[in-house]
């Protein structure tokens, strides 16, 4: 046996319990930042997932610890979302409206923690999720604009604006049950991004480039 092997045998994988309560854990999380933010207190986030504060901080030692794993799920599973449309749709507009409806059930408002100046962006498998999901919405775009079905002047950078948009709650929950109306936005949106276009938008067109440097 190698020396390799010996080492595998002797750590312990986790318990099927201890994934599924740290699985409970980010959901419960992914919903209440977007729900209520990145500050929500940790105990609610516990209480929601029907664990104790001690399983959470058995998982998760601080705050951030719980943000990074947040947003790195709801990256990786954005991103798969984006290659299933792709790979499942022969019309890329519709791949594209796929993957947009996709990834609101994803709750990829979840991801505004990301850009809060107070957390580090420095994680390299958190840059690496994010580089793939870009390339995966990048290639969606070209796809549709191939078809024609896409207007010329629009950029990743607006799906995703409204994607972040659409997908949180107001400030203060001022609209409760808004979650139902996700979905008849998004629609509107994506008719207003076929072609041919019926208006001149105003300003440029919203690059990964303007959202990285405000």
């Amino acid at each position: 046996m190698s020396p390799a092997d010996t080492a595998a045998r002797r750590t312990p994988r986790p318990r099927a319990d201890a994934l599924r309560n740290r699985e409970r854990i980010v959901t419960a999380a992914r919903e209440m930042f977007v729900e209520f933010g990145p500050d929500v207190p940790l105990d609610e986030i516990a209480r929601r997932a029907g664990i104790g504060n001690a399983t959470l901080y058995r998982h998760f030692p601080d705050r951030d610890a719980l943000i990074h794993e947040v947003v790195l799920s709801v990256l990786a599973r954005t991103t798969e979302r984006a290659y299933e449309a792709i790979a499942e749709e022969a019309d890329g507009f519709e791949a594209l409206r796929r993957f947009t409806h996709a990834a609101a059930d994803e709750r990829i408002g979840a991801l505004c923690p990301l850009l809060s100046g107070a957390f580090d962006k420095d994680y390299p498998d958190m840059n690496e999720e994010r580089v793939r999901l870009e390339a995966a919405v990048e290639d969606l775009f070209v796809r549709a604009q191939e078809t024609g079905r896409l207007r010329a002047d629009v950029a990743v950078g607006d799906l995703l604006v409204a994607l972040s948009q659409l997908t949180r709650p107001l400030p203060g929950t001022a609209c409760p049950n808004i979650d139902r109306f996700v979905h008849r936005h998004l629609q509107l949106f994506l008719d207003g991004l076929e072609a041919p276009a019926r208006s001149e938008l105003p300003g440029a067109a919203a690059t990964m480039e303007d959202l990285r440097n405000p």
